[in-house]
């Protein structure tokens, strides 16, 4: 009597075990499993941020290359028109010429430098992008965007311009 009660006692000790072994397992795979979503997603965000960041990059150098662009040809033209002649009427057309380019030239500066201002502060925000809020960075980058579409229509204006 005394080894079937044992028995039954070892038997429902090992049924403990064995329940209490089997939910930390699910525990366990559980909590794995959140991890490892957990990893995915953050892995999937940082491939988007580097993305962005990259397309910053390269917008930024577009930008700088049409600004060292801009400079050199307001200097031909400026080299040009000062050779044009040496009459009064002609130094009066070229002195409205040179101040209506110059007032354009400022302009495209200022603008290309806001947004390269800008797209590095950007591209310094998409670099630590974990501390900043997505909404926020969204919103900048497309503000971002908006300034570097203005220094490119305030090209195309100055162009317009040098054309003339």
């Amino acid at each position: 009597m005394v080894l079937a009660v044992l028995l039954v006692a070892a038997l429902v000790g090992s049924g403990v075990v064995l329940w209490r072994m089997l939910t930390t397992n699910e525990a366990w795979q559980s909590s794995a499993q959140k991890w490892e979503t957990l990893a995915r997603s953050t892995g999937e965000e940082l491939a988007a941020s580097q993305a962005e960041l990259a397309a910053t990059q390269a917008e930024l150098d577009a930008t700088a290359g049409q600004l060292a662009a801009a400079q050199q040809r307001i200097t031909q033209l400026a080299d040009e028109k000062a050779q044009l002649g040496d009459t009064t009427a002609s130094q009066q057309q070229l002195a409205d010429y040179q101040a209506r380019v110059s007032q354009a030239a400022g302009q495209v500066a200022t603008a290309l430098a806001s947004c390269v201002d800008g797209q590095q502060r950007l591209i310094g925000y998409l670099q630590n992008s974990d501390q900043y809020d997505p909404n926020d960075l969204a919103r900048f980058s497309s503000d971002v965007q908006t300034v570097c579409g203005r220094a490119t229509d305030a090209n195309a204006a100055l162009q317009r311009e040098l054309d003339r």
